[in-house]
């Protein structure tokens, strides 16, 4: 039997900006609950969620880590995430399986773009939410400054229940307008001493005592009746309001702490157990199919996997949540997405990198297990009779793009089966091989997160790699009409070949009429796989050339427009009219008259006004205020077209159209430029013609290449 019931299970996630003191929090509540008789410190590079050895060597969390306390008969599940937007993913996955999430902010920092960014993605969640100000003892910390600054960027529901009596170096004591106590702590943190509000604090406690009664009951009409019956609510209709809000992500408590002294911590904890909502409290899942999935232990097992983790001598661990039901070791499980059955061997709860087997979790808790060959993060696994599939976590799209190759000749196989395991275990990176740019390519969300990625191949696969820019997708088209012929000729003993072509190409767009002067017999229209259209017409009278020999010709075109003539770029959007040939009653065959098509296609196409195309990227940057002049001048120099401007919360959003090919640097550009505080996203928008003198350049550069190309063969 399980040891805690769905109802004394409580999921949190700790966000905020990097240096905010998450993991040193996370550390506090591991000790509070007695799971640890040490803290560790992040300087001293041992605390409990921290352990990997990169994240040591960086000083800070990249992976979001599952740990759990026992406070007072529940269980807290903690995961602790990063504080980086490049590593989204883990902040994304951490938010779909917890069900209150707490917010730091630094005292001495204020509300920081880390902060911002995060909010967002709790938004999208509509996660109850409850704020800590942390770091109350350093000598900057602004209580009253960083309160202001969250009610300003996060909205007046930020409702204060705890405030500090004195805050610098001699913070010590904690003010407490819920329950109406002054916590007083010594300098060695931990469990305070429970004293009465003093009569000089006594003005400010009840005026915040009433807001926060004003704030609870305004939410809920039962409790505003009560509030008017008696001008009070006492602790428990405060703590049920609360609750009540929380859920509806209509107020958000606001807490004191000093992670680093441990004060505070244990106030939260109670909190969290006391008020925080368990996950059966919270309104049913939704599966895809619009069902509701209660969160009931009695229930159909189900659960769902939120992250998976390769860990060296052990093989893949799979983190997961249990929505509904009870998973016990043993039990066999069907995974809706690749309709396979996984047998769930083992059972885990888990500490960092310690992992303690369990015979059973129920309804409302996360754990992991290992070795589920089949399935992989967003995949759905119930009980066998059942068809439920969860809503899967939707990741952000990539910012940054480089190729990647193995420094030493043989590895390439064994780089292959390393990029896949880092897919795997990050759904935010994407890993393609183009045969078109001949490179493979890695997506993924900035500068850190490639510095991770290269890590983690270079000290774990012990495989040597190099990055190199990516090759623009540039693409060939044509600005006017030409005519061509092409005879193939080849006699070499026995059957020859022959075959000749007349064709006359011109430059397609949807809606245009038939061509003049031919006769048209035949018309087909090819999508092309890398964008645009051939059209293809059959304008051949009396039999120049039999219909049979037209498919070569077709594919002789066909082949020249995979390669086209000024870059070696996919070509596009052009029309083909074949109108006159010749060909041999005997010498005539495929292979002539693909050759002659291709031919003819290439010189008609030299003679069109050929024109290279670039590809356009919508680009949406989110920038503070006072540094929109810099952004945007910096996407001017990139020959950027700004569309517009407006404002979305505390940002301005700024839309701007920008040539692909000057954005390879613009990720870590942006970061410098703007000390970090602003984030982008981008998408294909279309092609577009390159200028003049750029073309000039790249039919140069490629002329070289294909000259060098030649002397080396």
């Amino acid at each position: 039997m399980a040891e805690f019931d769905t109802s004394h299970v409580k999921n949190i996630v700790l966000l905020g900006h990097t240096g905010c003191g998450k993991t040193t929090l996370a550390e506090c509540m591991l000790y509070e609950a007695g799971l640890i008789n040490r803290r560790g410190t992040v300087l001293e590079k041992n605390t409990t969620g921290d352990y990997h050895e990169l994240e040591q060597e960086r000083g800070n969390t990249i992976f979001s880590k599952l740990l759990h306390s026992k406070w007072r008969g529940y269980k807290i599940n903690i995961i602790d995430t990063p504080g980086y937007d490049d590593f989204v993913g883990e902040v994304l996955s951490a938010l779909r399986v917890a069900d209150t999430g707490v917010m730091l902010i630094n005292a001495s920092s204020g509300v920081e773009v880390g902060t911002d960014i995060i909010w967002q993605y709790t938004e999208k969640f509509k996660t109850p939410m409850i704020f800590a100000i942390n770091k109350l003892d350093d000598d900057n910390a602004d209580f009253d400054k960083t309160v202001k600054e969250a009610k300003s960027h996060f909205g007046t529901n930020v409702v204060v229940v705890q405030y500090p009596r004195q805050v610098g170096a001699g913070f010590h004591e904690i003010i407490d307008v819920l329950r109406m106590t002054m916590y007083k702590f010594t300098d060695n943190g931990g469990k305070p001493e429970k004293l009465s509000i003093p009569d000089e604090e006594k003005a400010k406690a009840d005026e915040l005592h009433k807001e926060l009664i004003e704030a609870i009951a305004s939410n809920d009409e039962t409790l505003m009746e009560k509030y008017f019956d008696k001008g009070e609510l006492d602790e428990d209709e405060m703590k049920v309001g609360l609750k009540n809000a929380m859920i509806h992500h209509d107020l958000f408590p606001l807490f004191c702490l000093s992670a680093q002294r441990n004060m505070g911590s244990g106030r939260l904890m109670g909190f969290i157990d006391n008020v925080c909502p368990s996950a059966n409290e919270m309104k049913p899942q939704l599966t895809k199919s619009g069902d509701e999935l209660a969160c009931d232990a009695n229930g159909p097992a189900c659960i769902f996997v939120y992250k998976t983790v390769s860990e060296p001598h052990v093989g893949e661990l799979s983190f997961f949540k249990v929505f509904s039901g009870t998973v016990k070791a043993g039990m066999e499980l069907v995974n809706e997405t690749t309709n396979t059955s996984e047998k769930i061997n083992q059972l885990f709860v888990v500490e960092g990198n310690k992992r303690t087997p369990v015979t059973e979790l129920v309804a409302g808790d996360i754990g992991a297990t290992l070795k589920l060959r089949n399935t992989h993060v967003n995949n759905t696994l119930h009980i066998k009779g059942k068809n439920i599939e969860l809503p899967s976590i939707d990741f952000p799209p990539a910012n940054m793009s480089v190729a990647i190759e193995s420094t030493q000749k043989g590895d390439e196989e064994k780089l292959s089966i390393a990029l896949h395991q880092l897919v795997e275990e990050d759904p935010t990176i994407t890993v393609q091989v183009s045969p078109e740019l001949k490179q493979t390519i890695i997506y993924c969300q900035g500068d850190m997160h490639l510095a991770v990625i290269k890590w983690k191949i270079e000290h774990l696969q012990k495989i040597q790699v190099k990055f190199t820019k990516t090759r623009i997708p540039y693409r060939e088209t044509i600005r006017k009409m030409a005519e061509s012929t092409y005879r193939h000729k080849k006699q070499s003993g026995g059957a020859g070949q022959f075959g000749e072509v007349f064709m006359r190409i011109e430059p397609w767009h949807e809606g245009m009429p038939d061509p003049k002067g031919l006769n048209v017999r035949g018309r087909d229209e090819y999508p092309l796989d890398w964008g645009g259209k051939l059209v293809f017409f059959n304008c051949i009278v009396g039999g120049a050339i039999d219909t049979r020999f037209l498919p070569s010709i077709l594919k002789g075109v066909m082949e020249k427009m995979q390669e086209g003539p000024l870059t070696g770029s996919y070509v596009r959007d052009v029309r083909v009219c074949v109108y006159d040939g010749k060909m041999h009653p005997v010498d005539s065959n495929d292979i002539s008259f693909k050759i002659a098509g291709l031919q003819a296609f290439r010189q008609a196409f030299q003679q069109a006004d050929p024109q290279i195309l670039e590809p356009i990227y919508q680009v949406e940057v989110l920038s503070p205020d006072d540094l929109t002049g810099s952004v945007m001048g910096d996407l001017q120099t990139r020959r950027g077209i700004v569309e517009g401007m407006n404002s979305e919360g505390h940002f301005s959003k700024i839309n701007a159209r920008v040539p692909l090919a000057e954005l390879s640097d613009y990720c870590s550009t942006l970061r410098s430029l703007t000390q970090g505080r602003a984030k982008f996203k981008m998408s294909f928008a279309e092609y577009a013609a390159v200028p003049f003198e750029l073309q000039k350049k790249l039919v140069e550069e490629y002329s070289k290449t294909a000259k060098d190309e030649a002397v080396l063969a």
